[in-house]
């Protein structure tokens, strides 16, 4: 363990408590900043919605600042930011997180305003038109009128799985957003929305005991309900080159992404940390392979990115996930010229290993990269709050950059040899309107 590592485990442990309801809570306290951050971790996400609602766990995250039983529409911005703090939510593939950061003080501030919507948010009619018709815009916004919108993480799962969970476009069409009725919504929350399905985080300044009174006092009397068993989103591995072609007119360029699977994230975890060492050997910085093979010596990039889950942290997902390389390059350059350069420098590491200076270097990058994640109080509140829903371990989150630093070269070879050629997913865009 490194000593960096060994610090950031030490620092902050965390505490934990489980109400009479179900609601799992975890605590980290740190009195060294004045702060709080509150979050709540719903296990659903894009995976788990039902076919013919695609978009609904994104359009239901929308619904939750709508107000709820005793906060009116608008009233939780208000009540957030007259105290000083800001919030917000997302969601991904496998959970819908919410949370705030506040001044110490804001504390019980926080709790009542999460409990409240957990117990009773605002579903109504209104609520929901509206807000499908924000989530509309938002797709107009963010995919259908920006070049590489949907690329390539709505488009690549699509080539390299079966199953609806893994495949259906989790920003939602637009006919299964229009055609969502409030029942809908009542039912997703009944369902998915318990507190036995979701993780309370507190980090920052605190008082443990306090805390656990506080925590009580807000949530303990929200109703208990049954808890949704998790998905099977698992698939067997390919055994063939799955490809499509897109088109883009918006795009500037042609661009290329490879998507291979890789060791279930939670199952396997200390192969699965060898794939995300491979992954920033191959893309980050401007000595990574992939950077001097294809942007400095070959010339046949414009810019390279590898990564592990679709959503960018490799550690916030189940399985089944990917390990994805995408290419944007000039029109002149085939994508076959591309791939076979790709398939090269994984091929060399697969053959030829890594030597101890570039291994070094690259654990040194990712440990400073989760260091400065928990430096914060959100950071590390999430970062809790993520390994505690997925791997049943929030101590997890402070544990990843020591674990990192012992991952050895043979396992990140083990990793590169898995990235096979003959079962990538290729995914293809064509600049069909704009300039190479």
């Amino acid at each position: 363990m490194t000593a960096a590592g060994a610090e950031l485990t030490l620092r902050h442990p965390v505490e934990r408590f489980t109400l009479d309801n179900g609601l799992r809570v975890v605590l980290a306290p740190d009195r060294s900043v004045p702060v709080v951050a509150v979050s709540v971790f719903y296990d659903v996400g894009m995976r788990n919605e039902p076919e013919g609602r695609t978009g609904f766990a994104h359009l239901f995250e929308h619904l939750m600042f709508q107000g709820s039983a005793h906060v009116p529409k608008m009233e939780h911005a208000r009540l957030v930011q007259a105290a000083g703090g800001t919030f917000n939510g997302s969601t991904h593939q496998d959970y819908t997180n919410y949370y705030e950061v506040l001044p110490a003080e804001g504390l019980e501030r926080a709790l009542f305003l999460e409990a409240d919507r957990m117990a009773t948010p605002a579903i109504t009619e209104e609520n929901l038109r509206n807000q499908i018709d924000v989530v509309k815009e938002e797709i107009r916004v963010n995919v259908l009128n920006r070049p590489y919108g949907a690329f390539p993480w709505l488009q690549l799962p699509q080539v390299a799985f079966e199953s609806f969970a893994n495949t259906h476009d989790g920003y939602g069409s637009f006919v299964d957003l229009e055609s969502s009725t409030v029942e809908d919504a009542t039912d997703f929350f009944s369902r998915y929305y318990a507190p036995g399905n979701a993780v309370l985080a507190i980090g920052g300044d605190l008082d443990v005991a306090e805390t656990h009174r506080l925590v009580q006092r807000w949530f303990g009397s929200v109703a208990g309900r049954p808890v949704p068993p998790i998905p099977p989103t698992g698939e067997p591995w390919p055994t063939s080159v799955r490809s499509t072609v897109v088109e883009d007119r918006l795009a500037p360029a042609p661009a290329v992404a490879l998507g291979w699977r890789v060791p279930d994230p939670v199952g396997e975890l200390d192969r699965y940390l060898g794939t995300v060492l491979l992954a920033e050997m191959l893309s980050e910085g401007d000595a990574s392979r992939l950077e001097r093979r294809l942007v400095h010596q070959d010339r046949i990039a414009i810019a390279q990115s590898s990564y592990v889950g679709l959503f960018g942290d490799p550690f916030d997902v189940r399985d089944a996930t990917l390990l994805t390389t995408q290419v944007h390059h000039p029109a002149a350059v085939s994508t076959e010229q591309v791939l076979t350069a790709v398939h090269e420098e994984v091929a060399r590491i697969a053959t030829d290993g890594v030597g101890a200076d570039e291994l070094r270097r690259v654990q040194a990058r990712i440990e400073a990269q989760l260091l400065r994640q928990a430096d914060s109080v959100l950071g590390r509140t999430l970062a809790i709050a993520a390994a505690e829903l997925v791997h049943d371990r929030a101590e997890l989150a402070g544990e990843l950059a020591a674990r990192l630093a012992t991952v050895t070269s043979d396992q990140v070879q083990a990793a590169a040899r898995d990235l096979d050629p003959g079962t990538a997913a290729v995914l293809e865009l064509r600049a069909t309107g704009g300039r190479a």
